[in-house]
């Protein structure tokens, strides 16, 4: 159950990196908030919170980078 509502929390929000109009601002975002996930993940999961916040940060980048601003559209 852990597991599952981690890895949804990862994916709402590595979609909600593509929100912004800039695409480095996008992967700053994403870094931040995969950074964030990644913490939170891997305190529950259990494990090295310094890595899943890494490994967290660099898939939100990259994520917030690849992405366009018209791939989602929240209006």
């Amino acid at each position: 159950m852990r597991l599952s509502a981690s890895v949804l929390l990862c994916v709402a929000a590595l979609i909600l990196a593509a929100c912004s109009s800039d695409r480095s601002t996008r992967a700053l975002e994403g870094g931040g908030i995969g950074a964030a996930v990644g913490a939170v993940g891997t305190a529950i999961i259990g494990g090295p919170v310094l890595a899943g916040a890494a490994v967290g940060a660099a898939a939100g980048a990259v994520v917030g980078a690849l992405t366009d601003e018209s791939q989602i559209d929240l209006d």
